[in-house]
């Protein structure tokens, strides 16, 4: 009798072993399964390059389009930083740091589009060449100091005019020390004096 029910526990407890296996490795495929395609979608994304986020850079390229084929804005998205590059001269008078009429109407339209964005930094880089300033017609001592100013009050105007959250607003100043292009050519200084609109998470 001992031995019958030993039998029967023996039997038993390899049933309970054997569909405990069958559902361990069930869900562990299942895992596998899942995390192959999280990579495979991360590995597509990164070669893609260009990843819209919530149609932001729809709207600025066909808001912006006539400007964007003057050569005069250009959008582009690498991985999670989108930027709005803007040649100075359409924002301000040479020298200047005051944002002309024209300017307004620009940033305003950029604005309007990024203050709908959420939980991302809007950053306002100012860029130049390497052309000296005349101090003897010019307020300001160094390029350094002119794209400061130039960048902060871009960040004024976008919080002011526009109502963009002032806590997602960031001013910097990286003059003529990061340059995009060479200074050499003359089509080098242009590209160097500019202001880019980054869009960071």
């Amino acid at each position: 009798m001992k031995t019958t029910f030993a039998i029967i526990a023996l039997v038993f407890a390899a049933l309970a072993y054997y569909f405990y296996d069958a559902k361990t490795k069930a869900e562990s495929e299942l895992a596998r399964s899942v995390f192959e395609k999280q990579i495979i979608d991360i590995s597509r994304e990164k070669e893609e390059g260009i990843v819209p986020p919530n149609n932001t850079y729809g709207e600025l390229a066909a808001n912006l389009k006539y400007e964007i084929e003057q050569g005069q804005i250009k959008i582009s998205q690498l991985s999670d930083r989108l930027s709005i590059t803007i040649v100075d001269k359409i924002l301000f008078p040479s020298g200047k740091a005051e944002i002309t009429p024209g300017g307004s109407i620009v940033l305003e339209r950029v604005g309007n589009i990024l203050k709908n964005v959420r939980n991302e930094i809007i950053r306002v880089d100012g860029y130049n060449d390497t052309a000296q300033i005349n101090r003897q017609i010019q307020n300001y001592q160094t390029n350094w100091e002119l794209t400061s100013v130039r960048a902060t009050n871009i960040v004024r105007f976008l919080q002011e005019k526009v109502g963009i959250d002032e806590k997602l607003l960031q001013p910097i100043s990286t003059s003529e020390y990061r340059p995009v292009a060479t200074n050499v050519s003359p089509d080098g200084g242009i590209q160097n004096r500019q202001i880019e609109i980054a869009l960071l998470e």
